[in-house]
């Protein structure tokens, strides 16, 4: 008899034991069965809940998306200043649930499984669309004209420091690694929106 109430617990197990054995392989070949195995479950199961393995990648791509969003939600809720705003979005761009190394290398192998899969490009298509919005929000009374290239800048140095951080050949980052990558997009920021005022 199934007990009530498990299929969420499972499933999110699932997806955080996808993104382990993604982050452990450094890709996305990695079998239903060693993610069920990791998350406690039967592969059945597994695929009971996800079908094939390609809807757990989605699955899992779409937890990862939704607690970005959730935590920079969270980090602006009540904050009306833009540039600290700016910041915001920053920071939780590496805070340490998005920087961790497992996480880096999951996201490293969505973006090149999104190359050949539908569904995958499209939620990326959705994180870069939300990421740009919420810049350009910030950015437009700070810069006016200039917030589109400044937005694409900022995404630009966001995504490749993730790539950076994914291709290290040293797989333990320093420990002010998330520090280091704020301070390089925030003297970015700054260099821009006083160019734009100039």
């Amino acid at each position: 008899m199934p007990r009530l109430g498990m299929e969420p617990i499972r499933r999110r197990a699932l997806i955080e034991a996808a993104v382990e054995a993604i982050g452990d392989r450094g890709g996305l070949d990695v079998t239903m069965s060693q993610i069920a195995r990791r998350a406690g479950v039967s592969p059945a199961l597994a695929h009971h809940y996800f079908g094939a393995k390609e809807q757990l990648f989605v699955a899992t791509m779409r937890h990862l998306l939704g607690q970005f969003g959730r935590s920079v939600a969270a980090a602006l809720r009540g904050e009306r200043d833009p540039r600290r705003r700016l910041s915001l979005i920053v920071a939780e761009s590496f805070a340490p649930a998005q920087f961790a190394p497992g996480t880096v290398s999951a996201w490293l192998a969505f973006y090149v499984h999104a190359q050949n899969e539908a569904g995958a490009r499209r939620l990326l298509g959705v994180y870069a669309r939300r990421l740009h919005a919420n810049l350009i929000y910030d950015l437009r009374p700070l810069a006016g004209a200039d917030a589109p290239r400044i937005a694409e800048g900022v995404a630009a140095l966001i995504d490749g420091l993730y790539i950076r951080r994914a291709l290290a050949v040293d797989p333990r980052p320093p420990a002010d690694a998330p520090e280091t990558a704020i301070a390089l997009v925030e003297d970015y920021l700054d260099s821009q929106l006083a160019r734009s005022r100039a």
